[in-house]
């Protein structure tokens, strides 16, 4: 009889579908990102994105990244590469979702700091034109919004619109960006 009890058991543990917890406090995840920049050249101007996530209380998180950006500026018939190293730490705040967090809707405010290189630190130019912009450290701050799926308990994919407010910098302040991201939650 205890046979089929167990059977019994067994099956209907198979059936049943559970649900594990999502986003617990206290837990980590490793998020790699990459999408594109704004400018002429939409596809030659993008970022590749590697952090570590600590989950806290309502499905809010501290983010602490590392970032690389490679974006061209034109110059008469030359395309200069405009190279951007950051780091970034930062905290999510949960706005909204669904109860089993299948869909989770967040914003992120983080503060950057990093390094810019502009023609591969070259001030001259082929035509013998020079380069005024010096390379530069930058610091500012950082605010992402993030629609975030939950694929299965431990992986999530991450659809983002960021922008970022640099100083330091003889480029643009504002740099916005939009990108595709994939967290790993261990």
């Amino acid at each position: 009889m205890k046979k089929y009890i167990y059977a019994v058991m067994l099956v209907m543990t198979g059936i049943i579908m559970t649900h594990a917890q999502r986003m617990i406090p206290g837990q980590k995840g490793f998020e790699i990102n990459s999408g594109t920049l704004s400018g002429d050249i939409r596809w030659r101007n993008y970022y590749l994105n590697l952090g570590l996530t600590l989950n806290g209380k309502n499905g809010n998180y501290q983010l602490w990244a590392l970032e690389y950006s490679h974006q061209y500026s034109k110059y008469k018939a030359l395309r200069l590469p405009l190279e951007t190293y950051t780091a970034e730490g930062g905290y999510s705040f949960f706005l909204m979702g669904d109860t089993r967090r299948n869909f989770a809707l967040n914003a992120l405010l983080a503060a950057v700091l990093g390094y810019e290189s502009i023609n591969r630190g070259e001030t001259l130019l082929q035509d013998g034109a020079k380069i005024i912009s010096e390379d530069n450290f930058l610091y500012g701050a950082g605010v992402r919004l993030s629609l975030e799926s939950n694929l299965s308990d431990h992986f999530v994919l991450l659809l983002q619109g960021r922008i970022k407010a640099v100083w330091g910098t003889d480029l643009e302040q504002l740099r916005p960006s939009a990108g595709l991201g994939l967290r790993y939650n261990f």
